[in-house]
């Protein structure tokens, strides 16, 4: 293709340096935990190549060396490719092919320059089209298990803690924004804390699938210029090199055509996102005033609300988790699109996959600790407002429907509501029941814990 130059200190050859030139698109060059997924899978490759003697061993452990450099992150200014480049990654594998040679060929063999080549060497047993999608399971693997899911878990601990906290102490249940019937503070943060535990269990469950790689499919699944044994045992390799368990895939020809793990993976984490949005917006909701709103928590005061409206505090966490929400149900339908854009023997939408999905769990890690730490850990009840709406709330009246009947006690609580009285103080002038009846009825702790109240006597 003709003659190319590349910077002098540069650590990639001419495959990357012209994939610089055809994709001046975004600036932004493949993300970290990319990068660390694709030095593994090349660390794993060589000491592969190398045990079965498909490589000498000082080269295989040249490149293994110079891989978990790669790995570890201390090359990352020579990856330049940008991420919206050819659809296999083609350019990023070359671009960790040829850092690697490069390092791997600094040192001499019996005085000689070592040669390593990045093809015949680096990319021994491979090809892009199995080396990406199989760095897109590692890097999103070892992200959910080191990031997501133990911030998941502190989100999760912290608002069941919070919740046995709270005792209790008792408030007005909403139903389409409504006042509904009471319920504790710990049964409504023990829903946030179920819709957790449900997500982990989600993404745990699709992990399962996500660890299994093509590795050693090469071009189309078949596995051609690849050893048999290869691909077993780069798996086995990369398990103790990451420190968590992966396996070949059963259907190599799947893992290049199809990238369904990947999505069903960022479909949870979408499911994940949807429930954190609906817990922030409670919180801002329960936040909202102090004075005209429901006012029943205060958050936790961060920095002033306003540039104009002195004194004014607003719940800036949960807003920012919103916002991380949103990006990441964004996120899923460009996954989603990408998932299902391959043709035949390859998928070719597949930095966008390993992009996207890698950010998705880092935003969702980091916003989860944010929330926890900074919102939840530190709200308060304000119990007085929250005691002052629940007495006043008409549809307690709901606990005497069993006794009264539907009809008298709707009857009760409009005039309840048009008087602004207590339920307590118009059911004892209109229902017939006795004040103690009433109040064993009307008892808002007693009915958090729903069931038929028990009366004794009255009419029907």
């Amino acid at each position: 293709m003709g003659d190319l130059q590349v910077p002098a200190d540069a650590l990639w050859g001419a495959q990357t340096q012209r994939a610089v030139q055809n994709f001046p698109i975004s600036g932004r060059p493949m993300p970290r935990g990319f990068l660390r997924a694709l030095g593994l899978v090349k660390a794993a490759a060589a000491e592969v190549n190398g045990a079965l003697g498909l490589l000498p061993k000082a080269t295989a452990a040249a490149i293994r060396a110079a891989a978990l450099e790669v790995a570890d992150g201390r090359h990352d200014a020579h990856f330049p490719v940008d991420v919206f480049q050819t659809g296999s990654g083609t350019s990023s594998n070359m671009n960790a092919n040829e850092v690697i040679a490069t390092l791997a060929s600094r040192g001499t063999v019996r005085g000689k320059p070592r040669a390593i080549h990045p093809n015949d060497h680096v990319n021994l047993g491979q090809s892009s089209n199995d080396v990406i999608p199989t760095a897109i399971r590692v890097g999103a693997q070892l992200a959910a298990t080191e990031r997501l899911l133990p911030a998941l878990k502190h989100l999760r601990r912290t608002i069941e803690r919070r919740a046995r906290s709270f005792g209790t102490v008792t408030k007005t249940g909403r139903t389409h924004l409504m006042d509904a019937m009471p319920m504790t503070f710990a049964q409504e943060f023990g829903a946030w804390a179920a819709q957790l535990e449900s997500a982990q269990a989600r993404v745990e469950d699709s992990l399962k699938r996500l660890r299994r790689l093509p590795i050693g499919g090469t071009a189309i699944g078949t596995g051609i210029n690849a050893d048999p044994r290869f691909g077993k045992a780069v798996c086995k390799s990369l398990s103790a090199l990451a420190g968590t368990r992966f396996e070949a895939a059963s259907n190599r020809f799947e893992g290049l055509a199809a990238q369904d793990d990947a999505v069903e993976l960022s479909g949870q984490l979408n499911a994940l996102a949807v429930a954190l949005m609906k817990i922030a917006n409670d919180l801002r909701w329960m936040n909202s005033g102090p004075l005209a709103g429901l006012g029943e928590i205060e958050l936790p005061a961060l920095q002033p609300g306003s540039s104009i409206m002195p004194g004014k505090v607003n719940p800036v966490v949960p807003e920012a988790v919103a916002m991380v929400c949103a990006q990441v149900i964004g996120h899923h339908a460009a996954i989603t699109v990408a998932g299902q854009s391959g043709n035949f023997q390859l998928n070719v939408m597949l930095p966008l996959i390993a992009l996207d999905l890698l950010e998705q769990i880092e935003l969702l890690a980091a916003a989860m600790r944010v929330l926890a730490d900074s919102a939840i850990a530190g709200l308060k009840l304000r119990e007085d407002r929250v005691r002052e709406a629940l007495d006043r709330n008409p549809i307690l009246v709901t606990a005497l429907n069993p006794i009264i009947g539907y009809e008298k006690a709707a009857a009760i609580a409009k005039r309840a509501y048009r008087e602004q009285r207590p339920v307590l103080d118009v059911a004892a002038e209109d229902s017939g029941l006795s004040l103690k009846q009433l109040r064993a009825l009307l008892d808002p702790v007693a009915l958090t814990r729903g069931g038929i109240r028990e009366g004794s006597g009255g009419g029907g």
